[in-house]
């Protein structure tokens, strides 16, 4: 059961407790490492908002924000922060007590948010992005969002393979620089059927 976030506290709430993340290393074996996920508020974003970035290559940032970012302007910075838990939203992973990465919401509309996902470099395609999109839509039901949209360059790979797993049926639409996904909420608990998967496909 999600707890609720008393906004403006200093504590930090655990939405899932702790997720195992096994993965192969470069001598082969097999590792665990236990990763939390908890929601961030105005006092919890900064030094994660700091941390997630500077774990973020050249390319990396050019992914997230669609142009080169060697470092966050202070207007950015304060966007990025100000998670009320009422119109903006993020969700932090920890392994070890660091913060590996942020996925966020922040509504567009009394019913419809655009969402973000940033992995750390070192965790990228290890299962942390899955784990934070899965909660941040957790939290946006919560919140009575109905349908999540967003922008991704159509060369993030990772990226739209992400929401095409977490987001079965996703639409995504491809515009002049970037493809649009969009996402109504309900089916989290809707029957995806195939002509739905077929025509999230075609749509790029």
């Amino acid at each position: 059961m999600l707890a609720k976030l008393a906004y403006g506290m200093s504590q930090e709430y655990s939405l899932r407790s702790f997720f195992e993340l096994s993965y192969s290393s470069d001598s082969e074996l097999r590792e665990s490492i236990l990763m939390r996920v908890t929601e961030l508020n105005r006092d919890t974003a900064p030094e994660a908002v700091d941390a997630v970035f500077e774990g973020l290559s050249a390319r990396s940032r050019y992914l997230r924000f669609h142009s080169p970012t060697p470092r966050l302007t202070a207007s950015a910075r304060r966007v990025l922060i100000d998670v009320d838990g009422e119109r903006h939203a993020a969700v932090c992973a920890r392994i070890g007590g660091d913060p590996v990465g942020i996925a966020r919401l922040i509504k567009t509309g009394e019913r419809c948010a655009e969402i973000a996902v940033a992995v750390v470099d070192l965790w990228q395609r290890r299962g942390v992005g899955r784990r934070l999109l899965e909660e941040l839509t957790a939290v946006a039901a919560r919140m009575g969002v109905a349908e999540l949209h967003g922008d991704v360059l159509p060369d993030n790979e990772a990226m739209l393979a992400l929401v095409r797993k977490v987001l079965p049926g996703v639409r995504l639409t491809r515009e002049i620089d970037t493809i649009q996904l969009s996402y109504p909420l309900a089916w989290v608990t809707a029957e995806i059927t195939d002509a739905d998967l077929i025509d999230s496909l075609q749509g790029i």
